[in-house]
């Protein structure tokens, strides 16, 4: 093995068991892992806000409502992909 190969090495060693020896022990409790969506649901839930309106609809379960967020997600990241590869290859067509 060359010099790269060990520096490699090392590195997703570090990558991998620091942040598992950083976080060791502490849970959502100590401020860690928790999320802005908690934080923001208390700030205002604190504050006295009433909403204007109510859903539409609400998905039955957390999962099926999982679910459609990613089915979004994979949309929009495919439509995104579609464009980025159509404007690359028009430009790559054009230079020739």
């Amino acid at each position: 093995m060359n010099k790269r190969h060990i520096i490699m090495i090392i590195a997703i060693i570090l990558i991998v068991v620091l942040p598992l020896m950083l976080f060791q022990g502490k849970g959502e409790d100590e401020g860690y892992f928790g999320g802005a969506d908690g934080v923001a649901a208390d700030a205002i839930t604190e504050s006295g806000y009433e909403p204007w309106f109510e859903p539409l609809w609400e998905p039955p379960s957390g999962e099926l409502e999982s679910l459609l967020f990613a089915t979004q997600a994979a949309i929009g990241a495919g439509i995104i992909g579609y464009f980025l590869g159509y404007y690359q290859m028009k430009r790559k067509m054009e230079s020739k």
